[in-house]
């Protein structure tokens, strides 16, 4: 049996380092080199040695078990290619929402669309960059708006030990929900 995961979250919040980290297979990353054309709408103070940025999406893929394959699709942060995440998210069962603490609101508008599209479960994970995370689980609830039925986990995206956890509590999650709502498809 396959299904089909989404990684969503902000510009620069480490959804391609998550895909490329635990897949099993070399990811597919639509990644472009950033141009001045970027200046002015890709803030990169917070990641200054970003020189590249997904413009469709990242695919990669997991053997969970004998019985059980994931297939990831990393959508792109900006808001100029929002377009596509409807397409993306179509037959899901889940979203991890990937959060980059140093700079949460980029990932307003990726929550926002969770929220709004409640047909698919979610958790929030906080990527730890420098090892370390600037506010609390509470905290950022409080700041993201999200409520105890989110889960927020914090991970490090570089480590596949760590991606693998999220995935699972993913996947946990979605199969705890209620069995009557309708999944996107």
């Amino acid at each position: 049996m396959s299904t089909k995961i989404v990684i969503a979250g902000g510009f620069g919040a480490g959804k391609t380092t998550l895909v490329s980290s635990v897949s099993e297979i070399p990811p597919v990353a639509t990644e472009a080199i950033m141009t001045e054309a970027s200046v002015g709408h890709d803030d990169t103070s917070a990641t200054p040695f970003k020189t590249t940025t997904t413009v469709a999406m990242d695919f990669g893929r997991i053997t969970v078990d004998r019985e059980l394959i994931l297939y990831m699709f990393g959508t792109p942060g900006q808001s100029r290619f929002w377009f596509m995440w409807d397409d993306l998210v179509r037959g899901a069962v889940g979203a991890v929402v990937v959060v980059d603490c140093r700079r949460l609101a980029d990932s307003f508008d990726a929550v926002d669309y969770f929220e709004t599209n409640r047909r698919i479960p979610y958790i929030v994970a906080l990527n730890r960059f420098d090892g370390h995370l600037d506010y609390s689980v509470d905290q950022v609830r409080e700041a993201l708006e999200v409520g105890p039925d989110v889960q927020i986990v914090d991970f490090d995206a570089r480590d596949t030990q760590s991606c693998g956890s999220v995935l699972m509590s993913l996947l946990r999650h979605a199969l705890e929900r209620p069995q009557d709502t309708e999944l996107v498809g």
